[in-house]
């Protein structure tokens, strides 16, 4: 038997053996060199990607978007076709060059591919269990390693079709040390439309300065369920603010010549029981609250934002998987609201309609239903011969019509013509990434955004702001200085967060003597198992409460920063409890019994259940995740 890795090989490799594109036959036609700044391509008015010495009809920027696609449609065989509805995950994820090697030619990506996601960004990992590339900074490296990904699709493909870069940006860019931001529920708490659209302003300029051309955001899930783990990414509970806060990020990243891709589509934020991941099952809804709330932000982003691109979710709706739904991701989604971009795949939701929503018999079967229902690119953690290879061959069997691809990879070329992919492929050349990353202007509207999105809840007796005499300050909580509690797999990576601790310090180094005693951890041992039953303290939980109070009892004031970390509210960390986690009540208590004024910080990325707090303590802020 002849392994089914070589097959693959030879259909996709196969298109270059028809004398059509030989190395060298054709005029300009790349000869082993290294990769070039500037395309051997490049014409005067138009860019040959096909390699056959004339400007065809996709080529000609002077004629209309539907004659270019049609044009170029005509020309695909079927392995390119498919290989347009695949996503490549990147370096280091799936991808393990950061720059094209020789082996590409080798790989189901010489037939083209659709887009290539979080490449070369600096992922950290969940773990940070990811390795630092080498050329995610400088940020101008980047944009060359881009680029010079871009030429090898346009010049070592037949067709020369370019690709989409797609990179994740609700906090924004995930890029390592671009521009932070407070997480989309921070942000939803500073009621400024405005600031919202130069957020999105400020992630689309420094993704196109990098070389990512579709920006995976905003979330527009309405978030119902506080229990869920991924509140803390969305604008909140009422649908018109998550319609006109989203609008604006829609608009914001848009204006910079960069696609916005919707998430997550649709009825998403309302899970049964809170509960996440491969434990998801139907939301509980009316066919009325679906359209009149969940739906409502992601019609108002595509009818009146223009979105690009729609993500869709790996939840059901009815017993029917929306990735599977043909009322969502066509009658709803094209048919009513006249959406004219492509729907990617949530990593994993292909699969799940075999794996865990049992409605496919078989892997395959999974992909014909995703595709018949609407689907356009599946992206997941997965190599991309794996879904393209079987996609074709359910037409070859007659599973799965022509018509059907033709529909799905025109929408994905309708996106590559409008974001200017045929045209100027290589706009980075132009820009001066280092000035444009993380520039003075670019900070200024993040700290704006962090200020406006921290609300103070309770003021009694006007204890904040603190003025007067002090001498000294105890800050405690598990919250007050830990590096990653912030940190979000969604966000830019690897900053350097100024905590609570370090921020008064800074404000207050040489005036009033600061001590730290961190109390408690966020998460005790047992955590999430204390959720449901908590034991009485241990011995060392106890130890380090006794140490806070041993502190507080020769300060002036007590500031307690306490919540949740990242890890405890996040994509599949829903919690049963909405009590703040592991033992920091008790801390509060203790802290209380001291006597002392204390100025309650939460950080956390739900709303919590906080009843002690809120009956015993004079201050109480709120600064959610505030970025770094």
């Amino acid at each position: 038997m002849i392994d089914s890795f070589y097959l693959r090989k030879a259909r996709f490799i196969g298109i270059l053996s028809s004398g059509l594109f030989l190395t060298g036959s054709m005029p300009g036609a790349l000869t082993g060199q290294t990769m070039k700044e500037d395309s051997v391509y490049e014409t005067v008015g138009y860019i040959d990607f096909n390699k056959n010495g004339k400007m065809d009809t996709y080529e000609d920027p002077s004629q209309s978007e539907e004659m270019r696609i049609s044009d170029l449609l005509s020309r695909m065989s079927l392995e390119e076709k498919v290989a347009q509805m695949t996503t490549l995950y990147g370096f280091s994820r799936i991808l393990k060059d950061e720059r094209p090697t020789e082996k590409w030619e080798d790989r189901m990506w010489i037939a083209g591919i659709g887009n290539i996601d979080e490449q070369i960004n600096g992922n950290e990992g969940w773990t940070q269990n990811l390795p630092d590339p080498e050329n995610d900074l400088p940020w101008s490296n980047h944009a060359s390693a881009i680029r010079e990904i871009q030429q090898w699709f346009i010049e070592k493909t037949r067709l020369g079709i370019p690709v989409d870069f797609t990179n994740e940006g609700i906090r924004g860019l995930m890029h390592s040390k671009s521009t932070s931001f407070p997480a989309e529920l921070g942000v939803a708490s500073t009621w400024n439309p405005e600031l919202v659209r130069n957020i999105g302003r400020v992630t689309g300029r420094e993704a196109k300065a990098l070389g990512y051309t579709n920006v995976y955001s905003p979330v527009l899930d309405v978030a119902r369920d506080p229990r869920w783990g991924r509140v803390i990414e969305s604008y909140g509970e009422d649908p018109f603010l998550v319609g006109e806060l989203g609008l604006q990020q829609v608009l914001g990243i848009q204006e910079q010549g960069v696609a916005s891709t919707l998430k997550h589509f649709a009825v998403y934020g309302v899970p049964k029981g809170g509960r996440d991941g491969h434990a998801r099952t139907d939301p509980h809804v009316t066919w009325s609250e679906v359209q009149n709330t969940y739906l409502a932000p992601f019609k108002k982003a595509i009818t009146q934002g223009g979105a690009l691109g729609v993500m869709s979710s790996y939840n059901d709706y009815d017993g029917i998987p929306v990735q599977a739904s043909k009322l969502f991701l066509q009658d709803i989604l094209r048919d009513e609201w006249g959406f004219e971009g492509y729907v990617v795949s949530d990593s994993g939701a292909v699969e799940f309609l075999y794996e865990k929503h049992r409605v496919a018999a078989t892997p395959k079967e999974a992909i014909r239903l995703s595709v018949e229902a609407g689907l356009n690119i599946r992206t997941h953690f997965t190599q991309p011969e794996e879904y393209a290879e079987p996609l074709a061959e359910l037409v070859e069997e007659g599973r799965l019509s022509m018509d059907t691809i033709d529909s799905r990879v025109s929408d994905i070329l309708r996106v590559k013509f409008r974001l200017g992919l045929f045209d100027d492929p290589y706009e980075t050349k132009s820009i001066d990434t280092d000035l444009v990353v993380r520039s003075e202007e670019n900070l200024a509207i993040s700290h704006q955004a962090s200020r406006e999105s921290i609300i103070l809840l309770k003021n009694e007796g006007e204890l904040l702001p603190l003025e007067g005499d002090y001498q000294k300050i105890l800050v405690t909580g598990p919250m007050a200085d830990d590096q990653r509690a912030w940190w979000s797999r969604y966000g830019a990576q690897r900053l350097d967060y100024v905590t609570p601790l370090e921020g008064i310090r800074s404000a207050l180094d040489g005036k009033v003597e600061i001590v730290y005693v961190k109390g408690v951890e966020a998460a005790d041992e047992n955590w999430p198992l204390s959720d449901i039953y908590k034991e009485a303290a241990s011995a060392e939980v106890q130890a380090g409460i006794d140490a806070a109070v041993a502190a507080a009892k020769d300060v002036d004031v007590i500031i307690a920063c306490v919540g949740e970390t990242d890890a405890q509210c996040r994509e599949s960390q829903s919690r049963i409890s909405l009590d703040l986690p592991g033992y920091q009540n008790e801390l509060l208590q203790a802290l209380k019994a001291a006597g002392k004024p204390i100025v309650l910080v939460f950080s956390n990325g739900r709303p919590l259940s906080a009843q002690y707090a809120i009956r015993n303590f004079p201050s109480i802020v709120e600064m959610w995740f505030p970025g770094e």
